[in-house]
């Protein structure tokens, strides 16, 4: 299981949190115990494993500036980058990070979520 750290000051509203390898960074308390919440971050820990950290940050950055150009919308931008498509998808399944196979999110990559 992952440090889970409590820092609200760093989080924008919209934000609950974050995982940063090796940790899980959320706004409240409450956050550290929602299961739904920690295993969507926990998949993100494992998508940033499989990337070997730095890569990720860097797909990641440059996934949610092509889809930004392409929705001009930032929440949709977001909620169409593969690795959060993967996330929100399986979060609620708490046995998920045990059946992910590796690189699981390369198949969302060509999915997309419509307003």
């Amino acid at each position: 299981m992952p440090k889970i750290f409590i820092i609200n000051s760093i989080f924008p509203k919209r934000f609950a949190g974050m995982a940063l390898w090796p940790f899980i960074l959320v706004k409240s308390k409450a956050l550290k115990t929602n299961a739904v919440f920690i295993n969507h971050e926990r998949i993100h820990l494992k998508q940033q494993l499989e990337l070997l950290i730095l890569p990720f940050y860097l797909w990641y950055g440059v996934e949610f500036l092509l889809r930004l150009c392409h929705y001009k919308d930032r929440h949709m931008a977001y909620r169409n980058i593969s690795f959060e498509r993967e996330a929100y998808s399986n979060e609620d399944d708490l046995h998920y990070i045990k059946s992910r196979k590796c690189w699981a999110f390369a198949g969302y990559l060509k999915k997309e979520n419509r307003p």
